[in-house]
């Protein structure tokens, strides 16, 4: 019976609900150097240049709404516990808050938030909606040492203990709409099938991690994943074509 489910997602996911993705390979992310907003050396170099890219894509997903593939999660989340008593654990790649929008609960963000800011020097981590500038407070401390809660390259992504501890723990471990270079998350799928669970991965083409799931399903997520779930929560069984 799959009761401890774990669901990773990625940009995939959120491209359906108009949120570009971010694609290493051309070296640029929404037209700027990767090196110069996804990087700390970036900041350090230009802080308002890095303050004022995040504060773009943070207005910008206001208007963005969650697709069905995000909504047949949260569907998941509570089916999986009412009728199995099972829990089903979201983490996710993605900085936008359309887990959260579809209803989902307890999302742990891996790479962190667009609405939350990081103090360099209390360390706290505060919800956060606004603009922010080198000359933003923190709300905790008073000092003016904000930076975009955003984990960037060659930085630990957040609860990498908790999510190693769910992925041992799991029945089934599902993946959708990341392309499986990016580690630690590429590094999922091993981790669970190694520790008995079921692996299968959701994208419109194989990533490059496939040949480690025991299936695929290759569509868009906004058929694929609804599909699945409907008929996880009725059968208690894999849906293994759609």
């Amino acid at each position: 019976m799959y009761k401890n489910i774990v669901v990773l997602t990625g940009a995939g996911i959120s491209a359906e609900s108009g949120i570009p993705v971010f694609r290493s390979e051309t070296g640029l992310w929404e037209k700027e150097r990767v090196e110069d907003v996804a990087t700390y050396d970036g900041f350090l170099k230009n802080k308002t240049k890095v303050h004022d890219f995040y504060n773009k894509m943070r207005q910008s997903i206001k208007s963005k709404t969650p697709n069905q593939a995000h909504l047949a999660l949260t569907k998941l989340q509570s089916g999986i516990q009412k009728r199995y008593g099972g829990v089903v654990s979201i983490v996710t790649q993605n900085i936008d808050d359309l887990h959260e929008k579809a209803g989902s609960k307890d999302i742990i963000h891996m790479h962190g938030e667009l609405n939350s800011i990081l103090c360099e020097s209390c360390k706290s981590r505060v919800e956060f909606f606004d603009n922010s500038s080198v000359d933003s407070v923190c709300p905790v401390c008073g000092k003016k040492s904000l930076r975009p809660d955003i984990v960037w390259f060659g930085e630990i992504p957040y609860q990498m203990e908790k999510i190693e501890k769910l992925l041992c723990q799991c029945d089934l471990f599902l993946s959708i709409g990341t392309s499986g270079v990016v580690y630690p998350a590429a590094g999922f799928c091993h981790v669970a099938k190694s520790c008995g669970a079921t692996c299968v991965e959701f994208n419109l083409e194989q990533s490059n991690v496939a040949t480690q799931f025991n299936y695929g399903l290759y569509e868009k997520a906004s058929v694929s994943v609804p599909a699945f779930v409907e008929h996880l929560i009725e059968h208690n069984e894999l849906l293994k074509e759609i």
